[in-house]
């Protein structure tokens, strides 16, 4: 059963200028290790920091909170599997959520161009 569905749309130019401005700050504050790993190897790093944001954001849509109500973003991480699909790794208060919300299922889609990175979050439960 559909416990929740969340979407969200980021401008890629507003997260690469956010990192201009407070560096590894914002980073380190927002994104997990794997994830700034992974953004780092690639030539437009924003866009890729860009999905993960959208990612994060959509998952606490579709968990029915915002920001501020408790998980962090950076304990929703979003990892790669060997064949190259996007999925939710969620650790602390995000992860601890779930588990209350008896949620068995994370569904996640991503997508972007140079300009936009927009993430599809549907949660499944009991």
């Amino acid at each position: 059963m559909i416990y929740g569905i969340g979407i969200d749309l980021v401008e890629n130019s507003r997260i690469e200028k956010i990192i201009e401005k407070w560096g590894p700050k914002f980073v380190n504050r927002i994104f997990a290790a794997a994830e700034i790993e992974y953004c780092g190897r690639h030539a437009h790093p924003a866009t890729h920091y860009g999905v993960r944001f959208a990612a994060k954001e959509s998952f606490l849509k579709a968990l029915g909170i915002g920001l501020g109500e408790g998980v962090k973003l950076n304990e929703i991480a979003v990892i790669n599997a060997e064949n190259g699909k996007p999925m939710l790794v969620l650790d602390g208060e995000a992860e601890k959520r779930l588990r209350e919300k008896k949620i068995t299922k994370v569904h996640l889609s991503l997508t972007h161009t140079r300009n936009y990175s927009t993430a599809v979050v549907l949660l499944e439960h009991e």
